[in-house]
C-alpha cells in the first residue's frame, strides 16, 4: 500500500512539473529598435533618483536611457573626489572621442558658484564631468552595474554612439535630484 501511495505522489508531481511548464506565459518579445534620431537634440534631462537621462527634440523626449552616476550620487557635488555628480544647468562644452571611456561629452562644470563656494571653504570643486559609455578596457555590449562613476553620468557603449550623434556642443544638460 505505501509503494502504490509513493507511485501515486510521484506520478501526481511528474504531472504537476509538466503542466507547470505547459502552461507557463511566453516569454516576452524582444523590444522592438526604435529608429535612429535624426537632427540635433536640444536639451538633455538627467534625474538622478530615477537614474534616467532623456533627450529632448523640440520641447519632445526622443530617448529615454538608464544610467550610471557617481558612486555616491546622493546631493550636489561639492568638491574633488566626494562621487557625486554635479545638480543644476549646465552645457556640453567640449567633446573627446579619444577618452579613457567610449566617447564622452564634457559638462561646463564647475560654473562660478561652484568655484567661488569651494574658494570660500578652501576645497577644490572638482572637474571633468562627463556623459561617457563604458570603460574602453571592457568588451563591447559589456555595462558595468550599479553606480560606478567618479560623478560622472555613464550609459551603454551603443547608447552613447546614439547620443554622441544627435548631440552637439551648447546643448543644454539639466540634472535634478
Amino acid at each position: 500500500m505505501k509503494r502504490l501511495f509513493a507511485l501515486f505522489l510521484l506520478i501526481a508531481a511528474l504531472g504537476l512539473a509538466v503542466a507547470a511548464v505547459w502552461l507557463r506565459p511566453p516569454p516576452p518579445a524582444p523590444p522592438t529598435p526604435q529608429p535612429p534620431i535624426t537632427g540635433q537634440i536640444d536639451h538633455i534631462l538627467i534625474e538622478k533618483s530615477a537614474r534616467r537621462m532623456q533627450l529632448f527634440q523640440n520641447g519632445q523626449p526622443v530617448r529615454s536611457y538608464q544610467i550610471a552616476l557617481g558612486f555616491t550620487p546622493a546631493g550636489d557635488k561639492l568638491r574633488q573626489g566626494d562621487g557625486r555628480t554635479p545638480e543644476g544647468q549646465f552645457r556640453i562644452d567640449r567633446r573627446n572621442a579619444t577618452s579613457a571611456y567610449h566617447l564622452s561629452l564634457g559638462l561646463d562644470y564647475p560654473q562660478p558658484g561652484d568655484r567661488a563656494r569651494a574658494r570660500a571653504a578652501g576645497y577644490d570643486p572638482g572637474g571633468d564631468i562627463f556623459i561617457h559609455g563604458q570603460p574602453n578596457a571592457l568588451s563591447e555590449g559589456f555595462k558595468i552595474k550599479g553606480d560606478w562613476t567618479a560623478g560622472c553620468i555613464a550609459v551603454t557603449n551603443a547608447e552613447m554612439r546614439e547620443i554622441w550623434a544627435a548631440t552637439q556642443t551648447g546643448t543644454l544638460v539639466e540634472i535634478r535630484p
